[in-house]
């Protein structure tokens, strides 16, 4: 079986290795892939919004199977574009994928179905938000409409910081026409989860929970990122929680989206906050997270590919999903400097027996080369989550690039809430 994966950082990496274990695939193509996929995958250099391209290659290829695992080629609709070719594809389609496309959707299919989430305004007039903020509750929290590379929410804790929000989004379009539209929404506390689930538009089956750790800094400091690590299964998710964000949330979400025309088949993520009112979305994403991917996959005991095969043909009910009961720690070392300039182009050596996810690599002839801001995902599984934090940062020592650096306390807040 000839499968292509649309996409090249570290979620990519982690979705391709699972693939790998089953034994009918013949060759796995990655689209673009990086220097660190070559190693699982033949690389092709077709950009993952190239969707023409992308289609060409499946055809002429004879791709038997795609996975569109990033945000923006799903949103344009990729996967709508191979199946029209006949290709089976793992992703939702451009009518379904809209639920990250657009926060103004999400946000009003929520209060339509009577989906918890925070309270909200929606705004495309800038003088109309300004003014709304007078008087807004403060933190408030500013979101583009739009896809922005994970950077367009902001956490404002004064008026002032609220307002840049609003004008760099949309005066400045920081982010494009992204943020031609902009919701303002209530600041909910509590932790965070996320959720990842299989979802065929009629059953739908969680993965592990997991915490991610967006900032650049110990202790929750510094700018915000796409993701400084991860762990598994969060210890904040108890059974009754899941009890209940199945029945109220997830659920609901599936058949709101059928009922709007809208089946969603795919990985839908759930951005959980478990408030003092109970759990509320912060956020849907129409894929698998990442780095959240780089801890769930390790503890799936059962087939990836199989599973997906199902969700295509809308069978998830007969799939066997099974995940291990231990633990996973994902630490990301990155770029000195990231998110904000970095350098790259130092040599990179690292243990070849370990579950190193490449996120932002190049080759330079047999040398494998930095060549992002993430560089790496340095991944463990144990029986406990102390053990599986232990030996990731074990591993870490054995890595090695200039200018590397990463977090000290991934998992730290996970063994607190345990002990």
């Amino acid at each position: 079986m000839r499968v292509m994966v649309v996409g090249g950082g570290g979620r990519e990496h982690a979705i391709i290795k699972k693939i790998k274990e089953n034994k009918s695939v013949s060759e796995i193509f990655a689209l673009p892939g990086n220097g660190g996929i070559a190693q699982d995958a033949t690389c092709v250099n077709i950009g993952a919004k190239d969707i023409d391209a992308i289609v060409k290659f499946a055809v002429e290829n004879a791709i038997d199977f795609a996975v569109v695992a990033p945000d923006d080629p799903l949103v344009l609709g990729c996967v709508d574009a191979l199946n029209e070719k006949g290709i089976k594809t793992f992703g939702p389609n451009k009518a379904a994928a809209i639920i990250e496309g657009s926060k103004v959707f999400s946000k009003n299919l929520m209060k339509k179905y009577g989906i918890p989430t925070a309270q909200y305004e929606v705004f495309t007039d800038m003088d109309a938000a300004l003014s709304y903020l007078e008087t807004a509750p403060i933190p408030t929290v500013v979101k583009a409409d739009g896809l922005a590379l994970g950077k367009g929410v902001i956490i404002a804790t004064t008026r002032e910081e609220a307002k840049d929000a609003v004008k760099s989004m949309m005066e400045d379009k920081v982010f494009g026409e992204s943020g031609s539209s902009v919701v303002i929404e209530e600041f909910l506390t509590g932790p965070e989860v996320s959720v990842l689930s299989f979802t065929d538009g009629k059953t739908l089956i969680p993965m592990v929970s997991s915490m991610d750790h967006k900032r650049a800094l110990d202790n929750d400091m510094g700018l915000n990122t796409g993701g400084m690590g991860t762990i598994a299964p969060n210890p904040y998710y108890t059974e009754e929680i899941a009890k209940e964000c199945m029945e109220k949330i997830f659920i609901p979400t599936v058949n709101a989206m059928n009922s709007e025309g809208r089946s969603f088949s795919g990985c839908l993520y759930f951005g959980l906050m478990l408030t003092p009112n109970g759990p509320k979305v912060i956020e849907y994403n129409c894929r698998f997270g990442d780095p959240e991917t780089q801890v769930v996959l390790p503890l799936l005991e059962s087939d990836l590919l199989d599973i997906m095969l199902h969700i295509s043909d809308k069978t998830l009910d007969k799939a066997d999903v099974r995940f291990s009961d231990g633990s996973a720690c994902c630490v990301v070392m990155a770029s000195n400097g990231y998110p904000g300039k970095y350098e790259t182009g130092f040599e990179i050596t690292m243990p070849a027996d370990k579950n190193i996810y490449v996120a932002g690599a190049k080759l330079d002839g047999e040398k494998l080369l930095t060549g992002g801001g993430r560089v790496l995902g340095v991944t463990e599984t144990a029986p406990t989550l102390k053990e599986a934090i232990d030996k990731a940062y074990e591993t870490v020592k054995e890595v090695n690039f200039a200018n590397a650096f990463y977090r000290k306390d991934i998992g730290a807040k996970a063994l607190k809430a345990i002990n």
